[in-house]
């Protein structure tokens, strides 16, 4: 049973001072303001987030869940694939993020304890280039293809290409790197929001990638890695329906993590497509995503090997 690409075991933060983040909000287009007091908005998305939690533990999906009680304002904290990633072969990335709040999300608790239950070789810090204003925000700036070793990554100001080459020349992953605007005209942020890359199949929003000639070949590098193509719409993407992930259960089950918003926008033919290889897992998680990140957003994967 190949899990390369689908991780048996996630590392999710529990928020307790949840509310979608102003340093973010002038590139993030999906980001929405709540009529809820704070109160309420932290609330509830530290009642979707235990939900969420009991769903996954029901499929047999290991959960590493750790607490953020707010002491240093971190509102964004709910979304740690952004400033770590894991790697086979016992390999850790920690990455330079480019609101001065997200950096105060990086932890040190959470390194050592995949350090002492599974297998690291290495961490590779790179970090310290946000003094030179170049970020690279993990798997939200690069969707990768851990099987055939792509990263798919779309131009902005949270995805250096100068941090991207060094990433691909020391991990080993080719990058695939491309311009993409929205319904607006805009381009997006994180490129996780545009696409998920699973083990057969890949979902992704094609009209989003501003050159023809470049939409074509990064349809047809997924088709030859082996990937199913489904092509989600512009709209889709409005409804989170790009920001999914695929993870493995204890007996080996796969199954498809995306929120409630993003399943409800699939249409049939989709669903039955995915269906064929995976099971749709729907998570009800509509006030995180106020904060402009989905089910994705939530989810570090960890591809280390379990000490005995």
């Amino acid at each position: 049973m190949n899990t390369l690409q689908s991780p048996k075991s996630l590392v999710m933060i529990r928020p307790w001072k949840f509310c979608p983040n102003p340093e973010t909000a002038q590139d993030n287009a999906f980001q929405k303001n709540s009529s809820l007091s704070l109160k309420d908005v932290s609330a509830d998305a530290k009642n979707e987030f235990d939900k969420a939690v009991d769903v996954l533990t029901s499929k047999g999906i290991t959960i590493h869940v750790f607490d953020d009680y707010g002491d240093n304002f971190t509102p964004d904290s709910v979304f740690p694939n952004n400033w770590f990633s894991t790697h086979a072969g016992g390999h850790i990335a920690i990455y330079p993020m480019a609101s001065l709040n997200r950096r105060r999300e990086r932890r040190s608790d959470i390194i050592e304890m995949l350090k002492s239950e599974y297998r690291v070789q290495d961490v590779i810090d790179y970090s310290g280039l946000e003094w030179d204003d170049l970020f690279l925000e993990g798997t939200g700036a690069m969707v990768l293809d851990h099987v055939n070793k792509i990263a798919y990554t779309a131009k902005s100001n949270r995805a250096s290409e100068i941090i991207l080459e060094r990433f691909c020349t020391t991990f080993h992953f080719e990058p695939i790197c491309f311009d993409t605007k929205d319904k607006n005209g805009i381009p997006i942020y994180h490129t996780n929001v545009m696409m998920c890359v699973g083990t057969q199949f890949a979902l992704i929003c094609l009209k989003m990638i501003a050159d023809e000639q470049r939409r074509e070949e990064v349809k047809e590098r997924l088709e030859e890695s082996g990937k199913v193509v489904i092509d989600l719409s512009l709209d889709q993407i409005d409804q989170f329906a790009g920001n999914a992930i695929e993870v493995t259960g204890n007996d080996n089950s796969k199954y498809l993590l995306m929120s409630q918003t993003a399943f409800k926008s699939l249409n049939n033919t989709q669903k039955e497509i995915i269906n064929k290889y995976v099971e749709i897992v729907p998570l009800e998680i509509p006030t995180i995503e106020l904060a402009g990140g989905s089910v994705r957003c939530m989810m570090a994967g960890i591809h280390l090997s379990k000490r005995k």
